[in-house]
């Protein structure tokens, strides 16, 4: 983890970056199984993952709404669309951009583990109904 990365994770409540520790890892053995390697870094302030043939996913946690975290995607793609339709009840979405979901419940693990999947194998399934999901 890079000195920003880490600094970012550190300045989360203790409970937060238990929850986002857990994401990060589902995210690097997402790409594991991807045979991905990840570069991990800050974008816009926020822990950011990008692997090639990809869309970057970015997570995070906002004080003004506390008891959520969320994970970002490119607006200009059709993942958030995409995932609404197929896991229509898996998270809340935020316009075209994030997954949101309750900090204090359990991580939407399988859902979420099939998002992060998607967006790093984007490139090639852009083009396909409901990217291939």
């Amino acid at each position: 983890m890079s000195p920003e990365v880490y600094a970012k994770f550190e300045r989360y409540p203790p409970h937060v970056k238990v929850q986002l520790m857990r994401i990060r890892s589902l995210i690097f053995a997402v790409a594991k199984t991807l045979d991905k390697s990840v570069d991990e870094g800050l974008k816009w302030g926020e822990p950011s993952y990008t692997v090639k043939g990809g869309t970057a996913v970015r997570i995070d946690w906002k004080p003004q709404s506390s008891t959520s975290l969320f994970l970002f995607v490119n607006c200009k793609t059709k993942l958030v669309d995409t995932f609404r339709e197929v896991l229509p009840d898996a998270f809340e979405y935020q316009g075209n951009r994030a997954l949101k979901f309750d900090l204090n419940a359990d991580i939407p693990e399988e859902a979420l583990r099939l998002c992060i999947s998607v967006a790093f194998t984007y490139q090639k399934r852009k083009t396909l109904p409901l990217l291939d999901m």
